[in-house]
């Protein structure tokens, strides 16, 4: 009984060291064997792994490819015209062993802010040397920056044990004080363009406006000038049938003449004509007789 008593404490104390020295690296990180704060094993292979129960530790740190998101900073390109730009970079931690040199209790987190001192650095370098503007930065060469400013940042960031693997900005704005200006400018010129075209439009119709004028009035002319000879030569066939009816009946035509004065006399409701009781301009209603040929 007695020394069934004593087994069972020593299997399990037993039992404790031999789980405390065991542990699992895992595929997605890397793990360091500690012992009283000084690096004894660098465990990067995933599987079992061995260790001294309570004098070693094990810490573990990601082994996958992490991100940082930079603060937004001010950079001024060789214009001069200032910008506001925030970046994130890709890294990876590649030598553990350098990394816990390096950054110590701090981990990852110190880490990050070590590599975002590297970063902003390099950003404002890059971004503010000569020949780089605004506008280069905004177009589609600033795939060439980000490749200088990750070149540059992957050899600062190599004494910490880290891979700089890429740089890329997220957003490149104006400092809230430009904006009101860029904008102002901005519709300025958006209104100068404006005037110009309405101006143009203005020139253009005008030319329009005069060309159809011209056109009326050559149009109105010829209509004119046709009228007036179709009426002269309607005029002179009628005068050339009134001949032919005075040479062929004297009395009638007199008669038709009569008539045709009458109604231009007397149109209205109100006419008048104040007449000597025996003018012959009213022979034909006075007396039902024909005139003779020679009166």
């Amino acid at each position: 009984m007695k020394k069934s008593a004593l087994v069972i404490p020593l299997i399990v104390i037993a039992g404790a060291i031999l789980v405390s020295s065991v542990f699992i690296v895992d595929e997605r990180e890397k793990a360091l064997v500690l012992q009283f704060g000084q690096i004894k094993a660098v465990k990067e292979e995933p599987g079992l792994a061995f260790k001294l129960p309570l004098i070693q530790e094990v810490v573990r740190y990601d082994d996958r490819i992490l991100s940082i998101d930079t603060d937004p900073i001010e950079v001024t390109p060789s214009d001069d015209r200032r910008l506001v730009v925030d970046a994130f970079a890709r890294y990876r931690i590649t030598d553990v062993e350098q990394f816990r040199r390096a950054v110590g209790l701090g981990g990852e987190r110190a880490a990050e802010d070590r590599l975002e001192g590297i970063l902003n650095p390099q950003i404002r370098a890059v971004l503010g040397s000569d020949g780089v503007t605004s506008n280069t930065i905004l177009s589609a060469d600033r795939a060439q920056l980000m490749a200088r400013i990750t070149a540059q940042a992957r050899a600062r960031a190599a004494p910490l044990g880290l891979e700089v693997i890429d740089v890329r900005l997220k957003q490149t704005a104006l400092p809230e004080q430009n904006l009101e200006a860029t904008f102002a400018r901005m519709r300025a010129e958006r209104e100068r363009e404006a005037a110009d075209e309405i101006a143009r439009g203005e020139e253009a119709a005008q030319r329009v406006r005069a060309a159809a004028d011209r056109t009326v009035v050559e149009l109105v002319s010829e209509a004119t000038r046709d009228a007036e000879v179709t009426r002269g030569e309607a005029d002179a066939q009628r005068n050339g049938i009134f001949a032919e009816a005075f040479g062929a009946d004297q009395e009638f035509f007199e008669f038709y003449r009569s008539l045709t004065a009458y109604q231009r006399s007397l149109k209205g409701e109100n006419s008048m004509l104040v007449l000597s009781p025996d003018s012959e301009f009213f022979d034909y209603l006075n007396s039902d007789q024909p005139r003779e040929a020679d009166r």
